[in-house]
């Protein structure tokens, strides 16, 4: 038999057929363009943290030499306007010299610092348990609670998310006069907790359980609290995890409500601090910022996987 023969590799199981891939300039050149690319903006991306990093460990010596008065109101123009560069700038990244100072100045010398850092634990710790605690109760009746209502009361929650806070500021700053909490704790802490944006997302993920678990549980003698917390809750676990990371990075660099709403700087978080950057001294305030960044990046660490399965449930869901 001279005849030409096929071999199919559906016909031999036990076997495969391997074929090699020619090797492509052009592939390889595309791929090399886009890590360079993806490279660089990894780069920029990282820079302003790790130099603020390296830096909060320069000397004030050395950063005045590196920076000259920038950030600093120590300079003033004929014409009463700020200098905020006196010398040449020169972009360092490592130190000559490592130096705690700024450290020890930070966490030793200077409570006030140390103080307003609690102040944003203060504020940012309650916003979230509670915030969560109201949305898991409001996310619940949403999605298992069929009204007529329902429509309109979670399309007022969406908008109300759309909303910039700006726009809602005034009248949040309206209600908490008519309650004489401004100036207190309490101003921050109240409209944190009923932010929609945790209930929308947790809605959108209760509707994606089948029903078919609840009305197995019914049958089983299930109550409605059962339900919530034997079913509901644990399945929502990685979305309250990632909603938990969202809220407080958002509350933790929170600067307009602080300065609206309270009128005592000894109230004031970090973040308000931090936004004044300008206004202090150009060393102690690399070393705030770098313990400024402890608690989120720890507990991103931490839950990330949670946040990324949270993300991932929210976006594919249906409805």
């Amino acid at each position: 038999m001279n005849g030409d023969i096929t071999l199919n590799s559906s016909a031999f199981p036990g076997r495969e057929v391997h074929h090699k891939k020619k090797f492509s300039w052009k592939r390889a050149l595309f791929l090399l363009f886009a890590m360079l690319v993806l490279v660089t903006f990894a780069f920029l991306f990282l820079f302003p943290t790790v130099f603020t990093l390296t830096n909060s460990f320069m000397s004030t010596t050395e950063i005045s030499a590196n920076y000259g008065k920038i950030f600093t109101g120590l300079g003033v123009s004929g014409d009463g306007g700020r200098v905020f560069i006196a010398e040449k700038v020169n972009l360092q990244l490592i130190p000559d010299k490592v130096s705690f100072s700024q450290y020890s100045t930070v966490l030793l010398k200077s409570p006030e610092y140390l103080i307003k850092f609690w102040n944003s634990v203060f504020y940012v710790l309650p916003i979230v348990v509670f915030q969560l605690v109201v949305a898991a109760g409001a996310s619940y009746s949403f999605a298992r609670v069929d009204t007529k209502f329902r429509s309109i009361v979670f399309f007022a929650y969406i908008i109300l998310m759309l909303m910039p806070y700006q726009v809602t500021l005034v009248p949040n700053y309206l209600v908490i006069n008519e309650m004489n909490l401004l100036n207190t704790r309490w101003a921050i802490i109240l409209p944190g907790i009923f932010s929609p944006f945790s209930v929308f997302i947790l809605t959108k993920f209760m509707k994606r359980i089948p029903s078919a678990i609840v009305e197995a549980a019914k049958l089983d003698g299930a109550g409605e609290w059962q339900i919530f917390s034997k079913i509901y809750m644990p399945m929502c676990r990685a979305t309250l995890y990632s909603v938990a990371i969202l809220v407080f990075i958002d509350y933790w660099n929170m600067v307009e409500q602080p300065l609206i709403l309270l009128t005592d700087s000894e109230l004031y978080p970090l973040s308000v601090f931090l936004s004044k950057i300008n206004e202090g001294d150009t060393g102690i305030a690399l070393a705030i910022a770098v313990i400024y960044m402890v608690p989120p990046v720890l507990l991103f660490l931490y839950s990330e996987d949670y946040l990324i399965d949270g993300i991932a449930y929210s976006a594919s869901v249906k409805g």
